[in-house]
């Protein structure tokens, strides 16, 4: 059976660093106050020459040096974020032409945090129907262009970067071998981003408070722990597996309490759970594949072992997804 495989894998984060005691001179908050809830104690901040597809670019060109493959060699450029470069064209298109990947087709998707673990589920049905494709799949966010500086709630949270992967197929035993994706739209107020006023005034919507990142954290600390521990268990059911099975579980890094109770309650030792929130926040669509190529490079998983990725946002959108290195 021809399945996805993870040929290389690639970051970029933004060079400047915001750390929790910075945001002291921004907001009513304290380092202490936001390490103890979140976990977070700095973030990157896009600047100059970083844009969303600038950096998303990066990660795919880093991704695609340690295969070999050319640019020109893909066949398509799928781009995962909640904030990107434009409305239209595509984050995708800017990517496809910085990177002068000129034989790709391209698009963004956007399933808010769930983006990338979409994105590669995805590539996974276009390589099992045409194995020969080499697709490059991106979570990159510029969430700082994105966040009210004045809502200590929410801008403490998100930061910027990007995460890549090239896939293409194999019929050895590597490879993608299951996903269970899930969306609730019933949910959306929980956690949402407006769009910019509309000109239509009968289409403006009432008490809109502006295009930035809104959310309910309480609530979505009761919906993601559980839904993404639900979406876990049934996969691995699924494929007669039990969590001892898994090398190494990815988990979107949204918020610390949110990963220790989906460790406890999933029953997974530390040391097989990647956690890179302190450093960067939660970068939306770029967390998993941020922490995916850290993971990689820091050789914490080997030919063979199991990957679990597993993944929340807003939509609500929720998810997990297997695969053998």
């Amino acid at each position: 059976m021809i399945k996805a495989v993870i040929l290389g894998t690639g970051s970029c984060l933004p060079k400047r660093t915001l750390a929790n005691a910075d945001l002291e001179h921004i907001v009513d908050t304290s380092d202490e106050w936001i390490a103890s809830r979140t976990g977070i104690r700095f973030r990157r901040i896009a600047g100059a020459g970083e844009q969303n597809y600038q950096l998303a670019a990066k990660a795919g060109r880093r991704a695609l040096a340690i295969t070999g493959i050319d640019p020109e060699e893909l066949d398509l450029i799928i781009v995962a974020t909640i904030s990107p470069h434009m409305i239209m064209p595509s984050t995708a298109c800017f990517v496809q032409a910085e990177l002068g990947a000129v034989n790709a087709f391209a698009y963004d998707i956007n399933a808010a945090c769930a983006g990338f673990t979409y994105g590669l589920d995805l590539a996974s049905n276009y390589i099992q129907n045409r194995p020969e494709m080499k697709v490059l799949v991106i979570g990159s966010e510029t969430l700082s262009a994105r966040v009210n500086w004045q809502d200590r709630n929410t801008c403490v949270l998100f930061g910027d970067g990007a995460g890549a992967a090239v896939l293409t197929g194999s019929s050895g035993d590597s490879g993608i071998f299951g996903s269970n994706l899930h969306s609730d739209g019933r949910l959306w107020h929980l956690l949402s981003m407006e769009s910019p006023e509309s000109f239509n005034p009968d289409l403006r919507l009432e008490n809109w408070q502006g295009a930035f990142i809104q959310m309910n954290g309480s609530d979505i600390f009761k919906h993601a722990v559980r839904l993404m521990e639900d979406s876990v268990v049934t996969l691995l059911r699924r494929h007669n597996l039990t969590i001892n099975d898994v090398g190494l579980m990815i988990p979107h890094q949204a918020n610390i309490r949110i990963l220790n109770n989906l460790k406890e309650r999933l029953g997974i030792s530390e040391d097989r759970l990647f956690i890179n929130l302190d450093k960067y926040g939660n970068t939306s669509a770029a967390s998993i594949p941020i922490a995916l190529d850290e993971a990689h490079r820091q050789g914490r998983f080997v030919r063979g072992d199991i990957i679990l990725l597993c993944t929340f946002g807003g939509g609500l959108t929720w998810g997990s997804l297997l695969m053998r290195w």
